[in-house]
């Protein structure tokens, strides 16, 4: 008698399909991008009416560092702790503005969610900011060279380091002199879009950010309603034409989106003035020039535009420190832990009040009483070294008869490897006629998202849902 023959065991697993590839994705940064503004610009319209659009909500304060930061992460400040374009870091004892470290943005970033649903998942940032030591793929960002001799020099910062040659090859030196200060014009934008489209031809990553600055500049000088401004949308929509085209021939979908809308301003709030006039803020002088002393002062603010972080060293100080400002022309509202808290603001790098500005007035960091005591960097184009934000940077001195023969003569000092001061800045902040940082009075006046796939917005989209919109056009969610 033979043995039966073994029963067969369960077939094998079948093998698992492998996940669909993403769908490409490119997100354009247009910053200062308005539905008023759009009627300047054919491409983005014809995008919008060919796909989508909706009124995009901001967060307070309505500035670049903040909004972006809820953009990638999904939360408010209160959660990733940008809460400006920069702050005073109390264990340093310094205010630091426009610092790069991706480690200062707390939360669950984008990439990182869109890895976990899709390994092997690639991105690029191209210009967005807090981009170094962020844990993407490839990297563009400014990043002068600073030499020890005290020289600035235009360059930018890449990742993979080999990028560096590529694109200065192709499209020459990052043109920094035109990212920002009297010269911001539309060539740091082109220079952006020329690299953007060579990323995305030579590298084909899955996510593309790319930050588009050119309303910023004469938005802000001239204010949003000048034909000036309308004309800067114009040129920032021509520039972006050939960019949206390869995008289109690749099958990307294209989102565009803006932090905040520039509004008309007309009044300058000297808030660290009125700080000084009441005993709180304390200077300390070397060579006849006023250095602000934070960890002197009882009370000093950190202007970001239309918002001021008022930072008040003694508890017992707060009432005196309200009192103050609470009158002070030109200050709409001062924000304790209550309305930190409503505001999503309520983060420990916040001052112990926010301060938001009136619809046409803005804050300016000024805290020495006499010009000819302002220190040396107040008349040069420097982000790093002013305690407070100054677009006053974006002009040369008009009261200066000879401002552009001095600059003329400090770059012929630069050309020759000498050591030169661009002493060029006015010290009058009545030029500028365009702010932001305030959640925008309406729609209209606000910013808005732009997709190229019909119905992908409706309705209003909160900037704490921009994240969870990208993953779900990409296919993720």
């Amino acid at each position: 008698m033979t043995d039966p023959a073994p029963s067969p065991g369960p077939p094998p697993p079948s093998p698992r399909p492998a996940p669909p590839s993403p769908t490409p994705l490119l997100v354009l940064d247009v910053v200062g991008l308005t539905p008023r503004l759009l009627g300047h610009m054919p491409r983005l319209r014809a995008l919008a009416a060919s796909g989508s659009q909706a009124p995009l909500g901001t967060v307070l304060p309505a500035v670049t560092c903040a909004a972006q930061s809820t953009f990638l992460t999904g939360v408010l400040p209160a959660g990733h702790g940008v809460v400006g374009n920069g702050w005073y870091f109390r264990e340093l004892g310094d205010v630091l503005l426009w610092r790069q470290h991706n480690g200062l943005v707390a939360g669950d970033k984008l990439w990182d969610a869109a890895r976990r649903a899709h390994p092997g998942y690639t991105v690029a940032n191209i210009c967005w900011w807090y981009a170094m030591g962020a844990d993407t793929d490839i990297t563009v960002t400014p990043r002068p060279v600073y030499y020890a001799d005290g020289r600035k020099e235009p360059d930018c910062y890449t990742r993979p380091p080999a990028l560096h040659g590529e694109l200065t090859r192709r499209f020459g030196t990052f043109p920094l002199f035109h990212f920002w200060g009297p010269g911001a014009d539309l060539v740091s934008s082109r220079w952006i879009v020329d690299a953007t489209r060579h990323i995305l031809s030579a590298h084909r990553p899955d996510l593309a950010l790319c930050y588009l600055p050119h309303l910023d500049y004469d938005l802000q000088r001239h204010g949003p309603d000048d034909p000036r401004a309308h004309r800067a949308a114009a040129e920032l929509d021509t520039a972006m034409a050939p960019l949206l085209d390869d995008a289109r021939r690749e099958g990307r979908t294209v989102v565009v989106l803006s932090e905040y809308g520039i509004t008309r301003v007309s009044r300058p709030v000297d808030i660290n003035r009125a700080l000084r006039r009441a005993g709180f803020l304390e200077v300390h002088t070397q060579d006849g020039m006023e250095y602000l002393d934070p960890m002197a002062s009882r009370a000093f603010a950190v202007a970001d535009h239309q918002i001021a972080h008022v930072y008040v060293r003694r508890p017992g100080d707060l009432p005196a420190v309200r009192a103050a400002l609470a009158d002070l022309p030109g200050v709409e509202r001062l924000l304790d832990d209550a309305g930190k808290k409503a505001e999503g603001l309520d983060h420990p790098r916040s001052g112990e009040l926010v301060a938001v500005a009136e619809p046409d007035a803005w804050f300016t960091y000024y805290y020495w009483l006499d010009d000819a005591r302002a220190p040396d960097f107040a008349r040069l184009v420097e982000i790093h070294r002013k305690p407070g934000y100054d677009p006053v940077e974006l002009f040369m001195d008009p009261q200066d008869p000879y401002v552009r023969l001095r600059a003329a003569t400090a770059l012929a000092r630069k050309k020759l490897g000498m050591r030169y001061r661009m002493a060029v800045v006015p010290l009058d902040p009545a030029p500028i006629r365009g702010s932001h940082g305030r959640l925008p009075p309406s729609d209209d006046e606000g910013p808005l998202i732009l997709c190229s796939t019909p119905r992908a917005v409706d309705g209003r989209v909160a900037a704490t849902d921009v994240k969870a919109l990208l993953l779900r056009l990409a296919g993720l969610h």
